[in-house]
């Protein structure tokens, strides 16, 4: 038999990767290496390889015919005896069997189909498996699955051990596929094994042959443990060390500013805040202001629970980079998101004689074009909204450095703005579990120190694997004085109308509340209709006394404003909107959430949507309108993980563990290798090892040059995200 290279396609295996595929017109479809290609995306060799099995079944016990029972699961050797095709009234074939062991004898049948009459002859010896029949006082094997014995036994694919099925498609049958799994284990000769020798035997790992093998065609459990861990930790091993390669080449590559910690500009913010920053602020302020008055640029995550005062450390880090003479920029992924940020802005640069450059408006701004007074700091926000003079004036200011700080969506940092000498980017929300698509900020003509925001909590392990090129601060305290969230799922029409009442008691006692519809894509049209339908349902049958408004993410910026901003002023009541307030919303006096079809949110939306609640002085509500059915169990524990907790990191593990890395982080759209077999909710440990042993070999070959073959693995890997692997 040919040997083969793991880059070599499938079609050179032969055999069954060229015979054509099953076809429901009983004819024959296309070859099985085009259908692997196209539908499982398996093309070479290492590709099959890599394709492991979903579970087993275990066909390893023989059962001499003597002691066969009626019933059950069994595999037995034998010989063929005689060979049986005879034909209905109906024209239908019927093919049997009989082969004996010595101690017995058993029938293999099978019903239309007469193929077994030509594939099996006298004096064969076969293994076979299924569950036991009886006819006519004869027992048998109906359509049993059934391997030739050509010498050594072990020879079988598909009986007499523990067998893998393996992800299959139309046309192609487990079967199939194992059988092309067993001829390429045979013919690679040798598996290139990327991982260092010192790594695998330091961390107990089996040889790669040995764990390919083992997570194939395993020979009892502990076999396939051990194959399970050793290639687990190849899989975190990659990534981590993709990781370790990009983290290492842009400190190395790229020089950032090393800003001044000694101006009194970030001292006298603190110093006038309205409140005692919280341990976490402070503990995350220090490690921002060592990366800022470093050289090498700063990537830093901030990720705090919902209200953990992630704007403050922000806004903190925005005074250490202007009072060194730069500019900085905060940006947020909706103009709802960037309105909130501009309020936050003003409330806390205000007691800093702070002005905003613009048309006029609040007390203490500058308008356009005024002379700019001898103070320290300006600000101004820069959307879509901003047009005409008025955006003129603004990009004036950002070009000439008399505006410091800019507030607007992720268009600041990728079209027509050019900053004098911007020296931060924080970046709020940016990732929505993409953060390696980052906004390329070099274009500007500097290396910017980069803080991006989530109050999307994030568990440990994904910001050790998917964000790990990022230093990670955490806030895991909430200010003084938050309200807590009494939350409830609500089932069937009586359970609604008092949670209806509920909103109507809560707005009699001076409180506003939200509906969020289910229009999860603000670019669906017809999602938009529903929530549009629902408002209209609601403002008339429901709450017809009440003040009600809509909101949503198709409406226009100044519209979407306006209506935000009565809400905020107390002028409405209730407002329905779609997951447009999931992100920075801010209405202390509002007290009750009502989700509509909550089932089809996922446990960091509905979060993030109660977390626009419990921001004032009154106790509030979150109401989630179940319409599941009884057997959605996914849906359900959600649910009632919500009802639970309310710790965003708790409910982050229960969502990882629910969904998996591969949904909750985007991996064909980042470019980022897939997990095959590592969980991140159940393999931390084994994300921890593989981490510290990624980083420590990057430090010691940081270019890999000692490491040809893993180097060749980290691209291959890496494929779809060579340029974030490669350049800043």
């Amino acid at each position: 038999m040919k040997a083969l290279g793991v880059d070599a396609p499938v079609r050179d295996l032969g055999g069954v990767a060229s015979m054509p595929t099953r076809s429901g017109r009983g004819r024959g479809g296309p070859p099985v290496h085009d259908v692997l290609a196209e539908n499982l995306d398996v093309r070479t060799v290492d590709d099959l390889l890599h394709h492991y099995p979903r579970r087993y079944v275990d066909r390893s016990a023989m059962v001499p015919m003597r002691d066969l029972k009626i019933g059950q699961e069994a595999t037995v050797i034998g010989a063929v005896r005689r060979v049986h095709k005879a034909m209905t009234r109906r024209r239908q074939t019927m093919v049997t069997i009989t082969i004996g062991d010595g101690t017995g004898f058993l029938d293999l049948f099978w019903f239309n189909q007469a193929w077994p009459a030509q594939r099996f002859k006298e004096g064969q010896e076969v293994m076979a498996s299924g569950k036991l029949g009886a006819y006519r006082g004869r027992l048998r094997l109906p359509n049993p699955t059934v391997d030739v014995i050509r010498g050594d036994a072990s020879e079988a694919v598909h009986t007499g051990r523990i067998i893998p099925i393996h992800p299959s498609t139309e046309g192609l049958s487990p079967g199939m596929i194992r059988r092309l799994v067993f001829d390429a284990l045979k013919r690679v000769p040798k598996l290139p094994d990327p991982i260092p020798d010192a790594i695998r035997r330091a961390e107990d790992l089996a040889p790669l042959p040995v764990a390919m093998r083992g997570i194939h065609f395993p020979e009892d459990e502990t076999q396939l443990h051990a194959a399970r861990d050793r290639l687990k930790f190849d899989e975190l091993f990659t990534l981590e060390l993709g990781v370790a390669f990009r983290k290492h080449r842009v400190a190395a590559e790229t020089r950032g500013v090393e800003h001044d910690l000694t101006g009194t500009l970030a001292k006298r913010f603190i110093e006038r805040l309205p409140f005692e920053p919280t341990d976490g602020q402070r503990r995350a302020i220090a490690e921002i202001e060592d990366d800022l008055a470093g050289s090498s640029p700063m990537h830093r995550l901030l990720q705090g629970d919902v209200g953990s005062g992630k704007t403050m450390v922000a806004l903190h880090a925005a005074m250490v980079a202007i009072q060194s003479g730069h500019q900085a920029a905060i940006m947020a992924p909706t103009e709802v998101l960037a309105a909130q940020h501009l309020l936050k802005v003003r409330e806390f640069l205000r007691p800093l004689g702070a002005y905003e450059v613009g048309e006029g408006g609040p007390e203490g701004q500058l308008a356009l074009g005024e002379e700019r007074p001898d103070r320290e700091l300006t600000y101004a926000l820069l959307t879509a909204s901003v047009t005409g003079k008025a955006r003129q004036g603004v990009l004036e200011g950002i070009a000439s450095g008399a505006v410091d700080l800019v507030v607007g969506t992720h268009a600041l940092v990728q079209e027509g703005v050019a900053f004098q000498d911007l020296s931060l980017a924080v970046i709020d929300e940016q990732h929505r579990f993409g953060v390696h698509q980052r906004i390329t900020l070099k274009e500007k003509g500097a290396s910017p120190d980069v803080l991006i925001m989530t109050a999307t909590p994030i568990p440990r392990t994904l910001a050790l694997t998917y964000y790990g090129d990022l230093d990670v601060s955490v806030l895991d305290e909430l200010p003084a004085g938050r309200q807590p969230i009494h939350t409830r799922i609500v089932r069937g029409e009586a359970q609604r109308r008092v949670a209806y009442d509920l909103v109507r008691e809560e707005v009699a006692a001076g409180r506003q509340a939200f509906v969020v519809c289910a229009a999860i894509d603000e670019g669906n049209r017809l999602e938009v209709k529903a929530a549009e339908a629902e408002a209209d349902r609601l403002a008339t049958e429901v709450f017809p006394d009440l003040r009600v408004a809509l909101l949503h993410g198709r409406m226009r910026p100044v519209e979407k404003q306006e209506r935000m901003e009565a809400f905020r002023g107390g002028l409405t009541d209730v407002l329905i909107s779609t997951t447009v307030i999931e992100v920075g919303v801010d209405v202390p006096n509002a007290t009750v959430m009502l989700v509509e079809n909550a089932e089809r949110f996922g446990l960091a939306q509905l979060h993030q949507l109660r977390g626009r609640i419990g921001r004032g002085e009154h106790a509030s509500h979150a109401v989630l309108f179940d319409e599941s059915e009884p057997d959605n169990e996914v849906a359900r524990a959600r649910l009632d993980a919500m009802v639970r907790t309310q710790d965003g990191f708790e409910l982050a593990d229960v969502d990882l563990d629910l969904r998996g890395e591969g949904t909750l982080f985007d991996v064909k759209q980042s470019g980022m290798p897939d997990l095959k077999l590592a969980r991140l909710s159940r393999d931390a440990a084994l994300v921890k090892r593989a981490r510290t042993r990624a980083f420590a070999l990057i430090d010691e070959d940081p270019d890999l040059a000692a490491h040809p073959e893993l180097k060749r693995e980290l691209e291959a890997r890496f494929a779809d995200a060579i340029e974030w692997l490669f350049h800043s």
